[in-house]
């Protein structure tokens, strides 16, 4: 499925189709959920979605396909791993998933948001560790929260140009949590900026 699809089919289910983009990403979407959340915003800027519904949306098609792939794991265990495994390229990123969670523990899942596809593989092994929903939420849901907000604005000031940015950051994602503190300062500068704007046109 490509954005144009997506897109369309934006304009013609809306909300929904914008959900199940990004909870089928859980099944391996071909288009990064970077570039999905930040069409979420462009849509919404264009007007054609309403932005506070269109970002809760998103945010709640975030944290459903990750929290699909915890209740997957802890369901039906080891076999559901073995089964990603066998996909292709997905074994260096099982690793990687791996290697996250016995080096930083819980704290995976906040660093694994900012890593394509290892995102998706880190809630199926806190799932077949058996970890609490209840921790699981609370480091899954905070931090997906704050992702999608910061990907969600930098796509509805950015526009048109939402989707090319997207896949570039989605591309260099490894640099990502280097280069946040910048894109948190971009991000602020263009809502202070819009502000500004909004401010000297009521006064004009």
């Amino acid at each position: 499925m490509q954005l144009d699809t997506i897109l369309e089919l934006i304009n013609q289910y809306g909300y929904f189709a914008l959900f199940f983009a990004l909870w089928l990403g859980i099944v391996g979407m071909p288009i990064p959920d970077e570039v999905i959340v930040m069409t979420g915003g462009m849509v919404g800027s264009f007007g054609i979605l309403h932005t506070v519904p269109a970002f809760l949306v998103t945010y709640l098609g975030v944290i459903s396909g990750l929290s699909l792939g915890y209740v997957l794991g802890y369901k039906v265990g080891v076999p559901v791993i073995d089964r990603i495994r066998r996909k292709k390229h997905m074994d260096i990123y099982i690793v990687r998933a791996e290697h996250l969670l016995q080096k930083y523990g819980s704290q995976a899942l906040v660093i694994s948001y900012f890593l394509p596809v290892v995102r998706h593989v880190v809630p199926y092994l806190v799932g077949i560790s058996k970890m609490s929903f209840r921790r699981y939420a609370l480091f899954s849901f905070t931090t997906g929260f704050l992702w999608t907000l910061l990907f969600f604005i930098l796509g509805h000031f950015l526009g048109s140009n939402a989707a090319s940015v997207g896949y570039l950051i989605a591309e260099y994602s490894k640099y990502l949590l280097i280069f946040l503190p910048v894109i948190a300062v971009v991000v602020f500068f263009l809502m202070s900026k819009r502000r500004r704007n909004k401010i000297n046109a009521a006064k004009g």
